[in-house]
């Protein structure tokens, strides 16, 4: 009966909350900005990048190198290649290779029989070597004393040009990526997304996980990883980039000399897109436990390319929407309404907004956690803000947003690795470094109108995947998730009146 009760409040409380938190009475903006000033301003930005920007060579055989000298007191260098290709390029049946070849790139070469002798190698210089698999693309770098650029380039090449693949490190590798895939799932949140990109894209390898399922673990051999390499590690398909106490000659001198072993096929990563393109479903994955004391919960719409002209705006609406964990105890003085409105309902644990880019297509949504009996309330705000971007956004929360997105873009720029990392990936995705003077410009240039003109364009009238693990009873069907899209039904004339 308490309970029952407790449930009927929330439901009676939610219009009241989106009322008090999109209302000009609404003391929770004023609170946020008690010792600041109550508008955002924007800011001059060209002080804080005068640094050298990055240079970029294509060798003759279409490998590109890109460097950039980043000022540090330590001499330090990162170094790595970056290969235009990830799970989603793997053929059927073999899901998992991509993955799999990361971790066989260590085990030893011709000149580095086993992993042992590559270790010590890597150790005696005092550098740390490390790689990681997405969906589209596969990483491998060394952080290293600036001196030691050249022994580290000599390395990346040959355990990239000259793996041995040795029987026996297989079947062991076998066992680690076993008991990896254990690990991960006990990571709800990585769970939870590789349920949604199942649900947003089925039978498509977008929709795989990287990691494959454990059958090809246990099947995938050695003819399957030289013929990844072989296929898909080609020299128009890679980017050595390198930042810090880095010579962009000397570099560039080195990479002609070492990467001499990869294909010259011409075939890009995008021509392979456009043969297989990913198409959004729009369809849900739902798994119930109710021995789990939260509901994890995603809901995404299709979101756009990396080079789509709304992927910026996208980026801002991703700001708007925010992050919140409970832990943390900031939100009734967050400047994310739906912050406000979660943590002053108590109808989660944790929001984060996310918005994820591939060559084609993308994933614009939020996940969340939360007590299962406030699942439908909290899915009613969630729509309710998604919504609200389409028809009534200010200009105030606009330059909030581009700034809290300005600083999250430095953030993750703060040291070579990341630079080299950054520098990299643009290589591979826009075919170009983007200076972050223009990337601000692009920003700034978002005002309210592009944010409803993008909400409109990707959320209003559009398919939606969800995925949910735990006890969710309480959750809408996907069909009623769909519904609250619409552009014309009542519910939404009515919230969206409520401040005209």
């Amino acid at each position: 009966m308490a309970a029952a009760a407790a449930f009927r409040s929330k439901r009676k409380l939610l219009p009241y909350l989106h009322r008090f938190l999109h209302s000009a009475a609404s003391p929770s903006p004023n609170r946020f900005l008690r010792h600041a000033s109550p508008v955002p301003r924007a800011a001059d930005h060209s002080p804080f990048f005068r640094l050298p920007a990055a240079r970029v060579s294509t060798l003759p055989t279409g490998l590109r190198v890109v460097t950039q000298a980043y000022p540090a007191a330590t001499r330090m260098a990162s170094v790595g290649v970056w290969v235009d290709a990830g799970s989603r390029f793997e053929l059927p049946g073999t899901n998992g290779t991509a993955h799999f070849l990361e971790h066989m790139a260590f085990k030893g070469t011709a000149r580095r029989p086993t992993a042992h002798a590559l270790e010590v190698e890597i150790e005696d210089m005092g550098a740390r070597l490390n790689a990681y698999t997405s969906r589209e693309q596969t990483t491998f770098f060394a952080d290293v004393q600036g001196r030691d650029v050249p022994a580290a380039l000599d390395v990346l090449s040959d355990i990239l040009q000259n793996p041995c693949f040795p029987q026996q490190a297989i079947q062991r590798e076998r066992g680690v990526i076993l008991r990896e895939m254990e690990e991960v799932q006990g990571m709800m949140e990585e769970v939870i997304f590789d349920h949604l990109h199942t649900a947003a894209f089925r039978d498509h390898p977008l929709g795989d996980t990287i990691l494959g399922p454990k059958e090809n673990i246990h099947s995938i051999s050695k003819k399957d990883l030289k013929a990844y390499i072989s296929t898909h590690y080609t020299c128009p398909r890679t980017v050595v980039s390198a930042a810090g106490a880095v010579d962009h000659d000397e570099v560039v001198d080195k990479v002609r000399e070492l990467f001499t072993g990869f294909s010259t096929d011409p075939t890009t990563a995008d021509q392979l897109v456009e043969a297989n393109p990913a198409v959004f479903t729009g369809s849900e994955v739902r798994i119930e436990d109710a021995e789990m004391p939260l509901a994890h919960l995603a809901i995404a719409f299709k979101g756009s390319s990396w080079t789509n002209p709304r992927s910026i705006p996208l980026m801002v609406a991703q700001s708007i929407l925010g992050s919140w964990n409970r832990s943390i105890g900031i939100g009734n003085c967050s400047g994310s309404s739906l912050a406000r409105g979660i943590s002053n309902g108590g109808l989660a644990e944790s929001l984060m907004a996310f918005n994820t880019n591939y060559r084609d297509t993308g994933l614009f949504g939020i996940y969340t956690t939360s007590p299962p009996d406030a699942l439908h309330d909290l899915s009613r705000l969630i729509m309710e803000e998604f919504r609200r971007l389409a028809f009534r956004v200010s200009e105030t929360e606009v330059a909030r947003a581009r700034n809290q997105l300005k600083s999250s873009l430095l953030l993750h720029i703060d040291g070579s690795t990341s630079v080299s990392e950054n520098n990299g990936r643009q290589m591979l995705t826009y075919g170009r470094v983007m200076p972050f003077l223009e990337l601000f410009a692009r920003i700034d240039a978002v005002d309210c109108a592009a944010i409803m003109e993008t909400a409109k364009e990707f959320i209003v009238d559009k398919d939606v995947a969800v995925a949910a693990v735990g006890p969710i009873s309480n959750l809408p069907e996907l069909s009623w998730f769909r519904s609250q899209t619409s552009s014309d039904d009542e519910f939404s004339a009515r919230i969206f009146s409520l401040g005209a």
